[in-house]
């Protein structure tokens, strides 16, 4: 599966010797110009024909490729190429219009678990930030086998990736989130939390804490599906990552206090962030530089839910020398606008003189 490309190493040698890491030392010439131009389209032109053979043999069936000496670690070699390619957004939208996106799709539904991984994978670089690449695989129907490999693949590493492709899928893609509420797809990610492997639950939290940041309505599901429970549980996780993506979703939930998606009173949430604050205050100084994004969240978390400043800000443990530049400032951009807007308005209330009644004749 060698690509026959242009010599790279020889466009970095030139490339090199025409500039001091700043500027070019002499004017780029009308023939290096062109020649330069014509190595670029080459490889443009040869990284669509490699597409086109790999969707060719993505096409033919299994017993095919396998009494053709075809082994599971060609198929995967292959696949990571097509992945290089499809890195080029300009190149994921062509694979459609040469043919690989349906075979891909199918591969999807590969008897191999390895092959079906790494399908998901390559349609994970595919739709990422492609708004052009999302819409062609949800007209190709590729939504469901990505849910079905998420919820019902007995491989864990499948459901992994498979969850990592949907996540790419429906961002910013309103129609892809419409159709994994419709599908029930909370579900699954409840599963994906109550699991044992990290990574899998990693890519559920950072999922949930996206949807609920583009869909306050989704806070009910995810408090009727029981989620805080389960975020409590997951933010005393020995994994940072899963801490810190726990956190920011009961962050999320704590929004809106009159929705009530966040039980404020919760001794297991109190509990939580009682242990979360001991434990970073006992933390050494190279792990509290680490625990940045951790330490905000319980702060904010404290302040907002019992609306007093929390033991780390008194001891001066939210903000250290070690953070090298100005952490976001959470608690302004989630909550300061709305509650000083209440504010102005409750001054203006207060200080504005009664508005006078105005009597006239009955109609």
């Amino acid at each position: 599966m060698a690509n026959n490309g242009p010599s790279w190493d020889g466009l970095l040698k030139w490339s090199l010797s025409h500039s001091d890491g700043a500027s070019p030392s002499r004017p780029l010439s009308e023939e290096d110009r062109q020649w330069f131009m014509e190595a670029m389209q080459g490889h443009t032109i040869d990284s669509i024909s490699r597409m086109k053979q790999i969707s060719q043999i993505m096409k033919m069936p299994e017993h095919l490729l396998e009494s053709q000496g075809v082994t599971t670690e060609d198929l995967e070699g292959m696949l990571d190429e097509l992945q290089e390619h499809v890195e080029s957004i300009d190149l994921a939208n062509d694979l459609h219009s040469i043919g690989g996106l349906v075979p891909l799709l199918a591969y999807l539904k590969n008897s191999n678990a390895k092959i079906r991984s790494k399908a998901a994978d390559v349609l994970t670089t595919v739709v990422q930030n492609n708004p052009r690449s999302q819409q062609l695989v949800m007209e190709a129907n590729g939504f469901e086998p990505l849910l079905t490999n998420f919820i019902t693949d007995p491989d864990v590493r499948v459901r992994t990736k498979a969850l990592g492709a949907i996540s790419s899928l429906i961002r910013h893609n309103q129609q892809g989130i419409t159709a994994f509420r419709l599908a029930n797809g909370y579900a699954g990610l409840r599963d994906a939390l109550v699991s044992d492997t990290v990574r899998f639950q990693r890519k559920a939290l950072n999922l949930i804490h996206y949807l609920l940041q583009e869909s306050n309505s989704d806070c009910k599901i995810v408090r009727d599906l029981g989620f805080p429970r389960i975020m409590i549980h997951l933010a005393s996780n020995q994994d940072l990552e899963v801490r810190e993506f726990a956190l920011r979703g009961l962050l999320e939930l704590s929004r809106e206090e009159s929705e009530r998606n966040l039980d404020r009173e919760d001794v297991n949430l109190r509990q939580l962030l009682e242990e979360r604050t001991r434990r970073i205050i006992a933390m050494s100084e190279e792990d509290l530089c680490a625990a940045r994004e951790e330490r905000e969240l319980v702060d904010i978390l404290w302040t907002v839910c019992y609306d007093e400043p929390s033991l780390l800000r008194e001891r001066g443990l939210v903000y250290l020398p070690c953070d090298d530049e100005m952490p976001p400032d959470v608690v302004r951009d989630r909550f300061e606008p709305p509650l000083r807007a209440w504010a102005a308005r409750r001054d203006d209330e207060m200080n504005e003189p009664p508005v006078p009644l105005l009597l006239g004749p009955a109609q």
